[in-house]
């Protein structure tokens, strides 16, 4: 049985990792899924995956940081396909790895552009949509590193901290309208991006993606489609009393 059968879900940086086995396993569960991503190609061609598949999708450029560009495509959305029922605020970068003392404005506000502001627009945007129909589901990509700190990536764990306030925040703003709004932390989870900090440190990917996992009591890194799974969940009836919370996929990181 179709666990979201006719849910309209949107959701941003949908071209690689997370945000394509997400689009993916919303597709697989019954919802219709605009793609959006700033690579064109990469988002164009998991609509077209997914469509190959019997599933109904289309793809969108969409940069998170341009407030403009993010109302009017979210605007397009519901046009096309008549509402928006799931936001999965999933656009991320992880922005420079240096102290903060080293860290210059423009990186810093690079990084609060996407990670902070992007899910702001995104929010903004759609919650009227959402008021208007009773109902509505945002689902905001947080991270492990929005709960405990680390000696790395300072912009990076500022934005994913502020993210995590930002759902509980909304969380209660919303919840009389009939929308939820909850975070994802995930651990390491193997992405393009993930593998581009083994890359920008010097390190061969093979050997870094080792040394993460023995950082996890489960003892492996994570994979894309465990990440979507759990935003299957969240935006599924089987969540419908869940706002507000932190859904932490991290193979046990945080338990240590």
């Amino acid at each position: 049985m179709e666990r979201l059968p006719d849910r309209i879900a949107l959701v941003t940086g949908g071209g690689h990792g997370i945000g394509r086995a997400t689009c993916e396993a919303l597709a697989r569960a019954g919802a219709t899924v605009a793609v959006t991503d700033v690579d064109v190609d990469a988002c164009e061609a998991v609509a077209a995956a997914i469509a190959e598949q019997g599933g109904r999708s289309e793809a969108w450029h969409l940069d998170v940081g341009d407030s403009g560009q993010t109302r009017r495509v979210i605007d397009e959305v519901v046009e096309k396909f008549g509402g928006l029922d799931v936001l999965v605020n999933n656009a991320g970068i992880a922005g420079p790895n240096r102290p903060t003392d080293e860290i210059t404005d423009d990186e810093w506000r690079e990084v609060i552009a996407i990670n902070i502001d992007g899910v702001f627009h995104c929010t903004r945007a759609a919650i009227p949509h959402m008021k208007r129909a009773g109902r509505g589901c945002i689902i905001n990509m947080s991270s492990i590193y929005g709960i405990i700190g680390a000696p790395d990536l300072p912009p990076y764990h500022a934005s994913k901290g502020a993210v995590r306030l930002m759902t509980k925040t909304d969380a209660l703003l919303y919840a009389g309208h009939g929308i939820r709004v909850n975070s994802v932390h995930p651990g390491y989870v193997w992405t393009p991006l993930v593998e581009g900090l083994a890359r920008d440190g010097g390190q061969e990917p093979d050997e870094f993606r080792k040394q993460l996992a023995a950082r996890h009591p489960i003892g492996r890194v994570g994979e894309p489609e465990d990440i979507a799974h759990g935003v299957v969940y969240l935006a599924s009836d089987e969540a419908a009393f869940v706002t507000g919370s932190e859904l932490v996929i991290d193979g046990g990181y945080t338990a240590q």
